[in-house]
């Protein structure tokens, strides 16, 4: 693949990482294609694995519009944290101090992690301190932005590099929810409306966690 090829290729993945499923109509408009430019690279991405397309009805009778999203090996392209090592040390802790002691680890990266946090997220308005923390979380490597949604807040994560520690051992998505919550403050509340990791109506290609203020 030409490096005008593969740099455009790696646009396609970033613009599904950062908006999640998109036709082919609407990945030509945002990266400046054309339309068979467009289609060429789907293709080439299809077929390496790294992109699947659905179907979605449109409103009234216009027909369903294909729309492309990252399969997991298109996930795998973005950076996972040392992904191995990861997996290998929570096996490691389980072995030796069990469950308990997988725990203590747990809570003590997040009152750690919650130290920092209060430290970079200080401002008085909910969202201006929300402002800081996708700020925060982005430096991380979440790949996170924060959106208005009405009077709520949507913190938006496109990649987790903890991924696959999390995968072993889902006590960090509940720390880092609880991290959440004590930053949004007790007249918050924070809900985990999509989850890489979930099941059922909580699945997604991403974590979004809406923020609602009295």
């Amino acid at each position: 693949m030409e490096n005008h090829e593969a740099t455009t290729a790696d646009r396609l993945l970033q613009l599904l990482k950062t908006r999640g499923p998109c036709s082919t109509a609407d990945m030509a408009q945002a990266l400046g294609l054309t339309g068979e430019a467009a289609r060429q690279q789907v293709q080439k991405l299809v077929a390496q694995g790294w992109l699947a397309g659905e179907l979605q009805a449109q409103a009234g009778v216009g027909r369903p519009r294909q729309r492309w999203f990252l399969t997991a090996a298109g996930h795998r392209r973005f950076p996972d944290a040392h992904a191995q090592l990861s997996v290998q040390l929570i096996q490691q802790v389980r072995q030796v101090f069990g469950e308990q002691g997988l725990d203590q680890l747990i809570a003590q990266r997040e009152a750690e992690t919650l130290a920092l946090y209060r430290q970079r997220c200080n401002a008085q308005p909910l969202g201006e301190r929300l402002q800081q923390l996708a700020a925060l979380r982005a430096e991380e490597g979440y790949m996170a932005r924060l959106e208005a949604d009405g009077t709520d807040w949507l913190l938006i994560e496109d990649h987790c590099p903890i991924c696959a520690a999390a995968q072993s051992c889902q006590g960090f998505c509940r720390s880092e929810l609880q991290i959440f919550q004590a930053i949004a403050g007790p007249q918050a509340q924070v809900r985990r409306e999509q989850h890489l990791l979930g099941e059922g109506e909580s699945a997604g290609l991403r974590c979004v966690y809406r923020i609602s203020s009295p």
